[in-house]
């Protein structure tokens, strides 16, 4: 193991305690989702986009959040830690990407939180100078917000449990007020029913504005997220954070369309100052429109609407500061940044470290910032953090599904984290045109962010749980990076051989760099650190190969530790930019969910590069008669040039392209097809023959002809793998039932390898 983390090995996790029910949970992401925002949009909203549009940007913002939250909630149910989208992305991508998703989260969460300690205090000063109780002034405001915040952080201070009874009452009075708000409008419609003619017209703005209000109120449905910061402290983690993301999301998307339902018709057409049509009349007031509406709703409506403005924006704070504690806490507990992050109060069991840190920028955000700007550059790196859990959702179900434990799992997948990822992208690029300089202010916490991963946390960091780890690396002194990159996967001594004479052929007709590699899988229940028991028998079985081939090619030698190998091999071909895989299959799989097997199946689905299976193909045999059955299908053209690589330096090999033909149906023309492939890949048309048979059973004629070969090279079939559960392709029947040397091949390149080497 590297020297700089084996000073991490024996060092003691620190833990949460685990207090947060349901309830508490749902009321966290209430609380920081019903904020004041909503208030202050609402009239700018109802003025952009008419009556019918405020109420479709709500509607269509709940259900675009609920895509994102589906996303959090599959992660948290498999991944229940603090940490959120840190932890999602450390395991999908690595700890680069994953640094930047906490220090996003933690800069978006802090700066989210003084704004919502400057709402508090402006509309609590605003409302005690009205009714001439003190006369405010910005100094005022600012130091009401400073002391809000502050006792807000006390109370995170005291501990989870403090944090989440205070914060449940909180929201549970803040529900309260909206829904109120909320009835009183359908209470003046049943009261009036002429009100609802102030929805006609219901758009007249054009349907185009609804993207601009969405756009303007989607940091309305920030709050989810914080929900799977109390992953070790939620009690049932699994099965309760997913619950509580949902019920939020649904909750708070029908309180802000009942809200901009009671909004539109609390002002009546033709009333006293109402000169022109309702909408219009409430959006001229901008921001304070929402507050102008009820006023005329419902007696004390400024006084209602200052107390539902107090609870949502303490509630929000709350909500914030926990928030943004935990991602700092998260990065300092996997050694991202310093020690001090992770410490936890013996007495308390709060990180209170990362609760100084965060206070720090919190307090002089809210005592000397502008926040507006600011606020948008948290907005920004809130859609940037919720683009990026939606990539992690669909990596980490593609690639790790089977090493996880999942509480919930999102519906028709990948459709929802796609979709999301699209509206996201969209929203973010319109943000510019309310703050230029969220744009300026969000590259450069990013850009600081890099360097301090670069030049502090890159080689601090831990170990983390599903991560794959170097163990041995040797790179050839004559090893040309240039050169095609050819990756042999070995496993144990007694079938490294059988790859060695596949591998020499390819090598020499590509003139490949050969990187040999051994992922050593450490059963679930093992700690990481033990992995260096597990080494000896991978370091035999490269030793082995290299005696062949090290004496004709640059060879460079890795063993690497993962939980899975498959995935592991996957990482390692990415990294290495390989060109070409070539392993080893013993032809028998246990399960009967895989067509080939455990660890080949991901592989072949997954890799970004071409592949090759080998199959009984061990022992120095000689492979004089090549068979390659043909259909037309994707890879039968790279099993043509895999051949002619054997053949290389083979005068006397005789490759046959055979095709099997269905009385009564229309073959193809194999002819055809072969020269099509020569010509495409720059094949010898002279090396190969043709041959088709007439036969009603396409498997067992193949069967029959491939025993007069000494080797053949079937085209894997493009279809999923685990698709194939109830009925193999042909070309992976063959494989399974043919007992002469098989070799299986798999073509990369194309947009599809791109978007498999890239994400």
């Amino acid at each position: 193991m590297p020297e700089k983390n084996k000073q991490h090995t024996n060092m003691p996790t620190p833990e949460l305690s685990r207090e947060l029910t349901l309830f508490h949970i749902t009321m966290m992401g209430l609380g920081m989702m019903i904020g004041a925002g909503v208030f202050l949009g609402m009239g700018i909203s109802i003025g952009r986009s008419g009556p019918g549009g405020v109420i479709l940007t709500f509607a269509l913002n709940g259900l675009l959040a609920m895509l994102t939250a589906m996303s959090f909630a599959e992660l948290s149910s498999a991944i229940p830690r603090a940490g959120g989208a840190y932890n999602f992305a450390r395991i999908a991508f690595g700890r680069g990407t994953s640094f930047l998703a906490g220090w996003m989260e933690w800069f978006a969460s802090t700066v989210a939180g003084a704004m919502y300690a400057l709402t508090f205090a402006i509309y609590t000063m605003h409302f005690l100078d009205a009714i001439g109780w003190i006369n405010t002034t910005a100094l005022l405001e600012k130091t009401v917000a400073v002391a809000i915040a502050s006792l807000f952080i006390f109370i995170n201070y005291k501990g989870s449990s403090e944090t989440g009874k205070i914060g449940a009452i909180i929201t549970m009075g803040q529900t309260l007020f909206v829904i109120t708000i909320g009835f009183f409008g359908i209470a003046a419609v049943v009261q009036d029913p002429s009100r609802l003619e102030n929805f006609v017209p219901f758009m007249p703005e054009g349907w185009d504005k609804i993207l601009i209000t969405m756009g303007f109120t989607y940091v309305a449905f920030e709050g989810y997220e914080v929900i799977a910061q109390a992953g070790d402290e939620a009690i049932e983690p699994r099965k309760n954070l997913p619950k509580a993301m949902i019920y939020s999301v649904i909750i708070v998307t029908f309180i802000y369309v009942l809200v901009a339902f009671a909004t539109v018709v609390s002002v009546k057409a033709g009333s006293e100052g109402i000169d022109v049509e309702p909408w219009a009349w409430i959006g001229q007031y901008e921001e304070k429109g929402f507050g102008e509406a009820v006023g005329r709703l419902m007696p004390y409506g400024n006084f209602i609407l200052t107390l539902a403005v107090i609870f949502s924006s303490t509630s929000a704070l709350n909500a914030t500061i926990y928030s943004g504690t935990r991602a700092s806490f998260a990065l300092g507990r996997d050694g991202m940044l310093p020690r001090f992050f992770s410490k936890i109060h013996p007495k308390n069991n709060t990180p209170h470290g990362a609760l100084v840190a965060s206070s720090c920028i919190i307090l002089f955000v809210a005592a000397f910032l502008p926040t507006a700007d600011v606020a948008s550059s948290a907005s920004i790196m809130f859609l940037f953090l919720f683009f990026l859990v939606n990539l992690c959702v669909i990596k980490i179900r593609r690639s790790m599904a089977d090493e996880l434990e999942y509480g919930f799992m999102l519906p028709l997948f990948p459709l929802p984290p796609l979709l999301a990822i699209v509206c996201q992208a969209v929203l973010a690029v319109w943000l510019v045109h309310m703050s230029a300089i969220a744009w300026i202010v969000a590259p450069i916490w990013i850009v600081s962010g890099v360097m301090i991963f670069w030049g502090y946390s890159r080689t601090r960091a831990h170990v983390g749980e599903h991560e794959i780890q170097i163990i041995d690396e040797e790179k050839s002194a004559s090893s040309d990076e240039k050169k095609y990159s050819l990756m042999v996967a070995v496993s144990n001594p007694a079938n490294a051989t059988e790859l060695v004479q596949a591998a020499y052929h390819i090598s020499g007709a590509k003139d490949a760099r050969v990187e040999l590699i051994n992922m050593v899988a450490i059963p679930s229940q093992m700690p990481l650190e033990m992995a260096g028991q597990y080494v000896k028998t991978g370091r035999e079985a490269i030793y082995e190969v290299m005696l062949y081939l090290s004496l004709h090619f640059p060879v460079n030698t890795t063993i690497r530790y993962c939980r899975n190998v498959a995935r592991g091999i996957v990482s390692a071909i990415r990294e290495k930019k390989t060109k070409m895989l070539v392993m080893g299959w013993h032809g028998k799989h246990k399960l009967g969910i895989f067509s080939v097997g455990s660890t080949i199946d991901p592989i072949i689905e997954q890799a970004p590069c071409n592949v090759v299976v080998l199959k009984n193909c061990g022992g120095n045999k000689s492979f004089k008669r090549i068979f390659i059955p043909a259909a037309g299908g994707p890879n039968a053209g790279f099993a043509m040039e895999v051949a002619s690589m054997l053949a290389s330096g083979e005068p006397d090999t005789k490759i046959t392209v055979g095709t099997i033909k269905n009385p009564g149906r229309n073959g193809f023309n194999l002819e055809d097809f072969v020269k099509t492939q020569c010509k495409k890949r720059k094949l010898e048309k002279s090396l190969f023959d043709f041959k088709t048979i007439s036969s009603q059973s396409t498997i067992e004629s193949l069967i029959k002809e491939s025993s007069e070969y000494d080797l053949v090279i079937v085209g894997i079939s493009n279809k999923p793998m685990l698709s194939q559960v109830f009925k193999s392709s042909i070309p992976e029947e063959l494989a399974k039932r043919c007992d002469m040397p098989v070799m299986l091949v798999k073509a990369g390149g194309g947009m599809q390898s791109f978007i498999r080497r890239w994400i």
